[in-house]
């Protein structure tokens, strides 16, 4: 999934003319191989299986998509606001589920109250904030440089883990981790301009 980014940034410089800034591209290639360290580092074995072809296949789709969805929606920002951009793609969304409606309200009426409240939270804070902080970002940025910043997740997720679940990350996710912040920084990077001093 984490070519996503990378298809964004490159797409982006040719389809939305936002070119190819080699900061993007070396911060984007650290930041990739931070997230495959962390990815290597909790391949322990116990109980972890070899990805299958149709996986493979599918989560590269996934990539795919989501970076047309990004390169979409950019446009769509210069006549449209953030926060209404996220309501036209969760109301396409909603349109497109809802053959599963019926199945919906008998599992919902069937869940504890635990599982609803989190429902209600991946509605909230995921989706709505999450995609409309995202949108704000992709309207002021440009698409290679909102892209970059997801090479964050991975950080943040073993961090969330290590704190809510005791999970201790490995050594080797604690350098994935510093590969994936020295890398997003690296996108980041702008040369000084020197301003002439008056003769």
């Amino acid at each position: 999934m984490n070519v996503g980014p990378i298809l964004i940034a490159l797409l982006a410089g040719w389809l939305l003319k936002e070119g190819f800034p080699k900061p993007l591209l070396a911060g984007m290639a650290v930041a990739f191989a931070g997230v495959a360290l962390i990815a290597l580092s909790t391949r322990s074995g116990d109980g972890v299986e070899t990805a299958s072809a149709t996986g493979v296949v599918l989560c590269l789709a996934a990539a795919v998509l989501y970076a047309v969805g990004a390169l979409t929606q950019k446009p769509t920002l210069a006549t449209v606001s953030p926060g209404m951009s996220v309501w036209m793609a969760c109301g396409i969304g909603a349109a497109v589920c809802l053959p599963y409606g019926p199945g919906l309200v008998d599992q919902v009426g069937d869940a504890s109250a635990g599982d609803q409240l989190w429902l209600i939270y991946l509605g909230i804070f995921p989706t709505a904030i999450g995609f409309t902080t995202w949108a704000y970002a992709m309207k002021r940025l440009s698409a290679g440089q909102v892209a970059s910043t997801t090479y964050l997740v991975p950080v943040v997720a073993t961090g969330i883990s290590w704190i809510l679940l005791d999970e201790v990350p490995a050594a080797l996710a604690f350098a994935g981790g510093a590969l994936c912040l020295v890398g997003v920084g690296i996108t980041r990077w702008r040369p000084r301009r020197t301003v002439p001093t008056p003769a």
